[in-house]
Parts: C-alpha cells; structure tokens; sequence
C-alpha cells in the first residue's frame, strides 16, 4: 500500500506530514496558525530565490569554518540551486502574512532545503537524523537574521524591474515629447488657460519627473544592501564562528549577484527597519508623481466633444455597458488605483516599522509583503501605462492650433512693454466683445494691430531664452 504521509515531530508533538510534501511539521503548524491572507510566499518567487541564496551562502561559509561537512554542505547548496532555478517553489506553503517576525517563512525553507537534500544523499524525507533543518540547513543563523537579508535582497532584485519599467516609461514620454516638439497649445494653471507653450514641453516634464524617481528608487534601493547576516538572533553573533558572518556576507554577494554589505553594527542593524520606511517613501513619492500624470493624460484627453481634448489616447475596450461608443481611459485609471494601493502601503509600512520593540521587529513580515506589492505594481503599472496608452497617444492638432489663434492670455507677454493694467484692459475687452486681441488693441489706442501681431508670435512666447523682437 502506498504511503500517504509521514510522521513529524517538534516540541509540541507530532504531525502528520503529506508523504510528499517538502515541508515539515514547522510548516505545517504555521500553515494552520496563519491562514490571513491566502496568499503563500509561493507568490513570491524573488523571496524564494533570495532564501536560497542566503543558506547556500551560510552553508559555504559554514563549510570553510568547520560548521558542515562537505557532504551535508555540498547536498544543502544542492537543494539551494534547485530553488534559485524555480524547482519546488509550490513548496512555500505559509502565508505571506504571519507572527513570529519570519519564523514560519524561515523554517519553510529550512524543511524544503534539508528534504531536497536528504532526497540528493539517497535518503526518505524527514531522516532528519542524516541532515536536519536547523542543525544543519540553519547551522550559524537564525530567523532575525536569515529573514531581514532575504526580504532586503528580494527587494534588491525587484527594485531591479522597476527601474528598467520606469526607465521605458522615461524613454516613452520623452519619444513623444520629439514627436510633440512643434505642436503649440495653451498652457493651464489652476485648471485655467495660461501662455502657450508645446505639447512637447508638457511631455517633456513627465519624462524628467519619472528621471528624478529613477535616481530617488537608486537612492533607496542602496540602503536595503547593507545586512546583518552573522547577527543571529539580536546582533550578538551567538552560535556562530568568529569570522562567520564576513564569510557569508561575501559568499552572498558572489551568489546573489547583489552588492550587500555587513552592517557595521549587527545589534542596532537587526532592530532597525528604517532603510524599509526609507524605501517606501520613495516608492510613495513615485506613486504620487505617476498618479499625478495619469491625472493630467486623463484631464487632457478628456471629451470627445465637451472636455479640454488636447490629445487622443488609444482606444482600448468599450467604456460603458449603456453608452454606445464612449471610451475611457481605462489606462491611467488603473494607474492611479496602483498608486492609491502604494500610498496606502507606506502607512502599514510605518506603522509596523513603528511598532517594533527592544532588539528585533516583529512585523516585517507584513512589511516585506507590502514593499513587495507596491514594487511589482508599480512595475507592471508602468509598463501597461507605456504599451497600453502613451505610444499610442496623438495630439489633436486642429484644436490646439484654433486655442492658440484666439487665446488672450497671449497678452502676457505685453506687460514689460505696455504695462499690467493696459495688457489686462485688452484681455477684458477680447473677452467681452470676442473680437481678436489685435484688433482690440488697436481699437484702445495702445498699439496697431500689425505691432502686436508682430510681438506676439506663440513660437517666440514658448521660449524665453529668444528675444520678443
């Protein structure tokens, strides 16, 4: 008869495991203990990957200081390859929301590392006997230490996407800012007309925007290299070798490819999360910033018939289950709900950064997992934002032009030569009569039509560099 599970043991007591199951009987109590949020750490592969790069790194290291014997080390970095190569991920089975600062995540890949490497030495799961998840696959470590350097180069790896993300967006807005470059309109502050400048100018400002969170998400992205692997369970480096957490720290690097560092103190780097609220804030700020130029694609293309309609964006689905015909614009729409959700991320994140005591915080868990949400939203939130809407955006250039011709904020520009009072006389009087500024200019006195006309060329007005005449 063909067995169906196995018997585990803790302190506790015993559980029954599923026979093939990675996991263990840690696992499986936190399985039960834990059930927030249905979603696994399973959803998060960089986790993973992180996770096994800091146990091949401790057990290299563990190795080289007489901790491991080559035969458990080489079967533990093993089982590690495997999971940086995407095997077994299905085996995270705790919930990404969970007590015990990242207990349950830690020892998930303790149970998963050692029974992949019990399976690669030819013995049955759970011969714990042979090599063990925490004697062995934990040798030197401990959660407060294992957990926070993996979340920080999980992190690393997805801050990685996002600037590639906003980096395209970047090069999207700045594609169309070229394409954009001659077209005239009138400019808006306080959602009234302003001076004329060009739809590329406007383009222009997103693409510096988004280049300036590029360099503020560098920025953060370097405080999260800095680790206390080697700290163990308060900075203290208790259980492991002298010259340990050197060692591993180095090997992490080479492994992961992330240029970690060792805190220079281990106590106050276990108990800090603030490199997270740093990091947060700055997801925040891009949040805000591509939120607000979702805004402005949305007030811009707004219409068809009675809203601003400066530019077209591309149509991508019916907009209305009533109103045949009518689009929305669905993408900038999704956008700003990304950003939304980021904002909200960066209160849970201070709370919890907030609320953490003496030595070690206990709520990173629920940091780790709303940094990461607000990261890869924010990835993918860019790249549909660049594919699915400003490449395709056109300038409705008839309007634009017609604004332009019959704008009297034109006269703006007249204030150095005939004073604030006349320059304003005109405008009222425009306005008022609807005749052109010129001919209203002429008709006051103050100047001929022709002289104006020839002052106010909307070129000239969108480059004050160039002299008016």
């Amino acid at each position: 008869m063909t067995e169906t599970s196995r018997t585990e043991r803790d302190f506790l007591g015993e559980k029954q495991i599923p026979f093939n199951a990675y996991w263990g009987v840690h696992t499986a109590r936190a399985v039960e203990n834990f059930p927030i949020s249905g979603t696994r750490i399973s959803a998060m592969p960089d986790l993973i990957r992180a996770l096994a790069y800091v146990k091949k790194a401790a057990a290299r290291a563990n190795l080289e200081m007489g901790i491991l014997t080559k035969e458990r080390a080489d079967a533990i970095v093993f089982a590690c390859d495997d999971l940086v190569a995407g095997k077994h991920h299905g085996e995270f089975v705790v919930d990404v929301i969970q007590g015990g600062a990242g207990t349950s995540t830690n020892m998930n890949a303790n149970e998963v590392i050692a029974n992949i490497a019990l399976e690669k030495l030819g013995q049955a799961k759970g011969n714990y006997d042979v090599l063990h998840p925490n004697d062995h696959v934990n040798a030197s470590q401990s959660t407060n230490d294992v957990y926070p350097t993996a979340v920080r180069v999980s992190l690393w790896f997805a801050l990685d996407r996002l600037i590639d993300a906003m980096e395209s967006l970047r090069k999207g807005f700045e594609h169309k800012a070229f394409e954009f470059k001659s077209v005239l309109k009138i400019g808006r502050t306080q959602l009234q007309d302003a001076v004329p400048m060009t739809l590329g100018q406007e383009f222009s400002t997103y693409a510096v925007m988004l280049e300036e969170d590029i360099l503020r998400v560098r920025e953060a992205r370097a405080l999260i290299e800095e680790i206390n692997l080697g700290a163990t369970a308060i900075g203290t480096g208790i259980n492991a070798p002298i010259g340990y957490s050197a060692k591993a720290c180095r090997y992490l690097a080479v492994e992961s490819g992330v240029p970690v560092k060792r805190a220079s103190n281990l106590i106050e780097a276990t108990q800090d999360t603030g490199a997270f609220v740093q990091l947060s804030g700055v997801l925040k700020r891009v949040a805000s910033k591509l939120s607000k130029t979702c805004n402005d694609l949305r007030l811009l293309s707004s219409g068809p018939q009675a809203g601003f309609g400066d530019i077209k964006l591309p149509a991508r689905q019916a907009g209305s289950s009533i109103m045949p015909g009518k689009v929305n614009p669905v993408i900038p729409e999704v956008v700003n709900q990304v950003a939304f959700e980021v904002i909200g991320n960066d209160v849970t994140i201070t709370m919890a950064s907030e609320a953490g005591q003496l030595q070690l915080n206990a709520f990173e868990p629920i940091m780790g997992w709303s940094l990461f949400k607000s990261i890869n939203h924010l990835t993918t939130a860019c790249n549909t934002l660049l594919v699915n809407c400003v490449e395709g955006i056109e300038a409705n250039h008839d309007l634009l032009a017609k604004r332009v011709r019959e704008s009297v904020t034109l006269v703006t520009a007249l204030n150095p030569l005939i004073g604030y009072e006349k320059s304003a006389l005109i405008a009222k009087t425009a306005m008022a009569t609807g005749k052109p500024i010129g001919e209203v200019a002429e008709s006051l006195g103050i100047m001929t039509c022709a002289e104006l006309e020839a002052l106010l060329v909307p070129e000239r007005l969108t480059q004050p560099s160039l002299p008016m005449a």
